[in-house]
C-alpha cells in the first residue's frame, strides 16, 4: 500500500520522450501536471532548481546554482561527483516568462545551444526541450546526457505536486 497520506495527491505518470531528431539535435518532451507558470518558475528559481536538477541514480550533488535570468543573465551551476566538481555555465539569449527559455552551455566548445518551452494546455504544460550541438561529434561526447532526463523530469514531477499544494509562489 502506497504510505502516502490520502489527502496528498501523488505524482500522475508521465512519459519522457527523448529522441535524435539530426545527427546534432536532441528533442526531450514531456507534459506536467502543472500550469506553465509553476514550471517555468521551477526552471528559473534557484531554490526551485535545486531541488529536481540532478538525477538522484546519478549520485550526484548540486552545490551551487546561480541564476540571473534575463536576456543577456548567466547561470552557473557546480555539482559534486564523488571528489571531483564540476561547473556548467552560460548566458540567457531569450527569456520569454511562462513561455521559452534560450541560453548557451559555455564550459566547453561542444556545448549545446538549449531552448526550452512551455506550452499550457487545461492545466497541464507540455514542456520542449531542444539541445542543438555544433557538431555530431559534440551530441555523440554528450549522449547520456538525455538517458538522465526521464528520471530528472520524474523529479520535477513530484515538486509540482508540493508546489501545487501551495496558493501562491512568491
Amino acid at each position: 500500500m502506497d504510505a502516502r497520506k490520502e489527502s496528498e495527491p501523488a505524482p500522475m505518470k508521465n512519459r519522457t520522450t527523448a529522441e535524435r531528431t539530426s545527427e546534432r539535435e536532441i528533442v526531450v518532451t514531456r507534459t506536467f501536471n502543472g500550469p506553465a507558470r509553476i514550471v517555468f518558475e521551477a526552471w528559473t528559481k534557484p531554490e526551485l532548481f535545486k531541488r529536481w536538477w540532478v538525477p538522484k541514480s546519478t549520485g550526484m550533488t548540486l552545490l551551487s546554482c546561480e541564476m540571473d535570468v534575463r536576456v543577456g543573465g548567466g547561470y552557473r551551476l557546480v555539482f559534486r561527483h564523488e571528489a571531483s566538481t564540476m561547473a556548467f555555465f552560460g548566458k540567457y539569449n531569450e527569456v520569454t516568462p511562462c513561455s521559452r527559455l534560450v541560453w548557451t552551455n559555455e564550459e566547453s566548445d561542444g556545448g549545446p545551444i538549449t531552448t526550452v518551452t512551455f506550452e499550457e494546455k487545461g492545466g497541464k504544460t507540455l514542456l520542449v526541450m531542444h539541445e542543438l550541438y555544433p557538431s555530431k561529434e559534440a551530441l555523440d561526447a554528450n549522449a547520456g546526457a538525455e538517458l538522465g532526463m526521464p528520471e530528472t523530469f520524474a523529479q520535477l514531477d513530484e515538486l509540482l505536486v508540493i508546489l501545487g499544494a501551495s496558493p501562491v509562489l512568491s
